[in-house]
């Protein structure tokens, strides 16, 4: 028989339920950097493996030796990558020097008139309608002292962040033997199965995910180097390199990668006449990089997205979506390894369990 005492013995339960889930999501959202740390650290990990385990097993590389290889190489790879765009800012600063404003200036106003007059728009005086609106006596130096402030609060962070994510994967590569025993040995013995088939079972989706967005980047590098061939710019295959980068990025990086490409065209024009050379390369630029984006998009993705970790186009939307909302741009770039990685766990060790069965009905 229901009684008024466990009715409230229920709403207790309830509501102390509902106080250490808010509390644990509280937790989980303030340490949110730790947790990105340790994703990015587990997936270099990954990544790093098959050579740990080449310096280990064919050059007879200790566990520190073969861990501090592996980040060194990292680090050149990074610094490469760095060294790599030098070229480009050189080239761009020369043809700023080169930048004639009056003339730019000119050529800009001649253009707004020609477009006003095709399609018959009636001409916006700027200077007027900033006057009126009274925005410039609004402005306040301390937007720009703020704005240096974040810049170089960034930075620190960044720089915070790379060295917590070697540090991290550095002790993930040496120690993961003597992790996989402790697991084991906290863990129960009959679970023992079942984590050593969810390792097994990430090791191979997250390896046909990473071969494939390898893939996906060279295949959209190509097309990009392609369009900027075509168009005579100087800078090519760096360009195309970093957009092609940017794709990492889901959603937002394509629109980056074309606006970027956009700014170093038209930096890269300077010097010749804006109505008949600069914007229409621009436009054509712009146009390719939409096409190639239409191809990846449609064709390159969901291969990638859906096959390569079995997950519903949709999902993999939602679960980006949510990570970027959360944990920024990391967090998108992160979202798919680490949602397959919790569906593995999750399939394992709950496969009787109907929410679960639904999401992981691929796996």
């Amino acid at each position: 028989m229901v009684t008024s005492k466990t009715i409230s013995n229920g709403i207790l339960r309830a509501l102390t339920t509902i106080l250490l889930v808010g509390a644990g999501l509280y937790f989980l959202y303030e340490i949110q950097s730790v947790i990105v740390y340790l994703c990015i650290s587990l997936i270099l990990c990954l990544i790093a493996n098959p050579l740990v385990q080449f310096l280990k097993n064919k050059l007879k590389f200790s566990n520190s030796l073969a861990a501090t290889t592996t980040l060194v190489l990292f680090v050149l790879a990074l610094v490469g990558f760095i060294l790599l765009f030098v070229p480009l800012i050189i080239s761009q600063a020369n043809n700023l020097s080169l930048l004639d404003t009056n003339n730019l200036q000119q050529q800009f106003i001649a253009t707004e008139k020609s477009i006003e007059s095709y399609f018959n728009i009636q001409h916006v005086d700027l200077n007027k309608v900033l006057k009126e609106s009274k925005i410039t006596s609004m402005l306040d130096l301390t937007y720009f002292t703020g704005f240096l402030n974040s810049l170089f609060s960034f930075m620190a962070d960044m720089g915070m962040g790379f060295v917590s994510v070697f540090f991290i994967t550095f002790f993930f590569i040496k120690d993961q033997d003597a992790f996989k025993l402790s697991a084991r040995k906290i863990l129960p013995d009959t679970n023992e199965d079942k984590i050593l088939n969810s390792v097994a079972k990430i090791n191979h989706f997250l390896t046909r995910y990473f071969i494939g967005l390898l893939l996906q980047l060279t295949v959209v590098f190509i097309l990009y180097f392609i369009v900027l061939l075509i168009f005579g710019n100087k800078n090519a295959f760096v360009i195309a390199f970093l957009c092609a980068i940017l794709n990492i990025i889901p959603y937002i990086g394509p629109i980056i990668g074309t606006i970027l490409a956009a700014l170093l065209t038209m930096i890269s024009l300077i010097g010749q006449d804006f109505q008949s050379e600069i914007l229409p390369t621009t436009i054509y630029v712009v146009i390719g990089f939409l096409l190639v984006q239409a191809i990846d998009n449609n064709i390159s993705q969901p291969i990638i997205s859906s096959k390569s970790v079995n997950s519903h186009p949709l999902e993999i939307f939602l679960i980006t979506v949510i990570s970027g909302i959360t944990f920024g741009i990391v967090g998108m770039i992160i979202a798919i390894p680490f949602f397959t990685m919790v569906k593995v766990i999750l399939k394992e060790f709950f496969p009787d369990n109907k929410i679960v069965s639904v999401l992981t009905e691929r796996i």
